[in-house]
């Protein structure tokens, strides 16, 4: 059977299509469906950015025979009721799949997809169970609200949680305005000068969440509902993930497909997971991201990729979808795109790369070694953590940061900082593929009750760029639990293992492979002021000095799964 046996075919539009929620709250669609008394399955895409943007997806979908459904969630645009993010996304998400399902001119099999908030209210609205969804298509959307979007192993994630909730106050404020506008009043008590030609009103009520974001700055009940990771086993469709390795919810991506492989509500499900990892995602959809151009092929047809893939899951068409290897992911270096079994890659080898100094390890003129061979008697590495002069964001996986923009950047001028510690191997004789999750095993004291630890990997050319591939961090109150905070003591050694999420990148002959270690990377994460107060409302600062230990007794290593070429 073919895909496209019977198109294009003409479509049929229909702007501002009311539903009502079962607690009576009317939200809008604009429908994009084929012309004429047939009926077909439906994709639906709900959003809170505007739905005229998706004009294109939506008359190309029409032509390829789906009726195409994008919805203003509530109180966003043309939608009636009060806009709180996350909040009734499930349910609003079930009662507009099953009243999809319902119209007229569909057969009953609701597919949903989108990207980012867009991928969230799909993963929302499946724990659900609303019976007439097939599957869905979220891209670059993370594994729960409070592990990546908010906060990240205990940092608040300032520029992503202030830049996204800025713009969508913004909307609500234009929202307020122009129901406050009285576009024809003339009011003969007052000259024109005088005239409010609108009310501006108050801001202080404009955005609740963001204080609510801050006011639960541990893994409490409140971020729990929206936290996919304890909740596989109630998403029962196939899911088609979609990431990128400098995407901000890289490591959402990858979570959500291994706990739904394995952990799906039904059989099915788990098997019917794929995984797509791009370079760029939030970072830019172009083969240039960031400083690095990863050539023509890396840009996919991603539209026509999801379009197949419904084929299959909404039409039963036998397109070959079915026998395709579940994973699909980028390889930098390499810059090629190559089909896996599983992921993480099972003929991963984990390797130790000990961190070595002779207490000097201090920038780029520093003395610091990354080596296999484990560390004997040798003096820790100190930095300072000052909150008045955070180590600065310099690309990566973010999201608001202007300049310099996301993605791969050469961070030799972060690394000529004293309160950056550098670890760099020797020139490698081979090239060396990294891919799978990349951890740092580190020993550490303060001289502070709380500080932050954020690692980097970074693959350094022979003409001394150093590109970042991968970073996290750990806020080390949060060291065991990000339910209960502990505090330090200070002096007292603790091993920690800080995330650094994951990647894969052919490091080649002649580069080698770097670790940076600091205690801040701001902007996008909040500057912890290393007391036991709270980093994002307390005003006072004290300057931390903190020891990474690396000795025979406290062999601190960065741990990397190398796959065997």
């Amino acid at each position: 059977m073919s895909a496209r046996s019977d198109l294009p075919l003409e479509v049929v539009f229909e702007a501002n299509v009311p539903m009502a929620t079962r607690d009576g709250v009317v939200l809008r669609s604009d429908v994009y469906r084929p012309a004429g008394s047939g009926q077909y399955p439906v994709l639906l895409q709900r959003t809170p950015y505007n739905k005229h943007q998706q004009i294109a997806d939506g008359l190309a979908a029409a032509k390829r025979g789906y009726v195409f459904i994008v919805q203003d969630v509530r109180g966003r645009e043309a939608s009636d009721g009060e806009w709180y993010p996350f909040q009734h996304e499930g349910p609003d998400g079930y009662d507009a799949v099953e009243w999809a399902a319902g119209l007229p001119y569909s057969n009953g099999r609701v597919g949903m997809i989108g990207g980012s908030y867009l991928g969230i209210v799909q993963l929302l609205a499946a724990v659900e169970n609303p019976p007439h969804l097939v599957a869905i298509h979220p891209g670059v959307a993370p594994s729960g609200i409070y592990e990546q979007l908010i906060y990240q192993d205990g940092a608040f994630l300032q520029s992503l949680a202030q830049v996204w909730g800025a713009s969508v106050a913004l909307n609500e404020h234009e929202r307020r305005i122009r129901d406050s506008a009285n576009l024809a009043h003339w009011d003969s008590r007052i000259p024109p000068a005088q005239h409010p030609l609108l009310d501006l009103g108050s801001v202080a009520d404009l955005a609740p969440y963001y204080r609510d974001w801050i006011a639960h700055p541990t893994f409490d009940d409140y971020w729990k509902r929206w936290s996919f990771e304890r909740i596989y086993e109630r998403i029962k469709v196939p899911v088609f993930h979609v990431g990128a390795w400098y995407d901000c919810f890289q490591i959402g991506t990858l979570r959500n497909y291994v706990g739904l492989r394995a952990a799906a509500g039904t059989a099915a499900a788990r098997a019917g997971q794929r995984l797509l990892m791009m370079p760029g995602g939030h970072a830019g959809p172009e083969p240039r991201v960031g400083e690095i151009d990863f050539g023509p092929g890396s840009p996919l047809p991603i539209w026509e990729i999801s379009l197949r893939w419904f084929d299959w899951q909404l039409k039963g068409v036998e397109n070959g979808c079915s026998r395709e290897k579940p994973v699909r992911i980028f390889v930098m270096g390499d810059n090629l795109y190559r089909e896996e079994n599983e992921w993480p890659l099972s003929r991963a080898v984990t390797k130790r790369m000990y961190l070595h100094s002779q207490g000097h390890a201090n920038s780029l003129s520093g003395d610091g070694r990354l080596s296999p061979e484990p560390p004997g008697a040798e003096p820790p590495d100190c930095f300072l953590s000052d909150p008045a002069d955070p180590v600065p964001t310099h690309g990566g996986a973010t999201l608001g940061i202007v300049s310099p923009g996301p993605g791969p950047r050469d961070q030799r001028s972060v690394e000529t900082r004293l309160d950056v510690l550098v670890y760099t191997s020797d020139a490698l004789t081979e090239e060396v593929e990294v891919t799978g999750p990349v951890s740092l095993d580190v020993y550490v004291s303060s001289s502070a009750v709380d500080t932050d630890l954020v690692g980097k990997l970074v693959d350094v050319a022979p003409d001394g760029r150093a590109i970042n591939l991968t970073e996290g961090i750990l806020r080390l109150r949060y060291r065991n639990s990000f339910e209960a905070p502990e505090l330090m003591t200070p002096g007292q050694v603790y091993r920690v293992t800080v995330d650094l999420w994951a990647t894969s990148n052919v490091f080649k002959p002649g580069h080698r492979i770097r670790l940076e270690v600091a205690g801040s990377s701001f902007p996008r994460f909040s500057r912890n002021l290393n007391h036991a107060g709270s980093p994002e409302t307390s005003t006072e600062r004290v300057v931390a000095k903190s020891l990474i230990h690396h000795d025979g007794s406290h062999p601190s290593a960065l741990i990397l799964p190398l796959i065997p070429r």
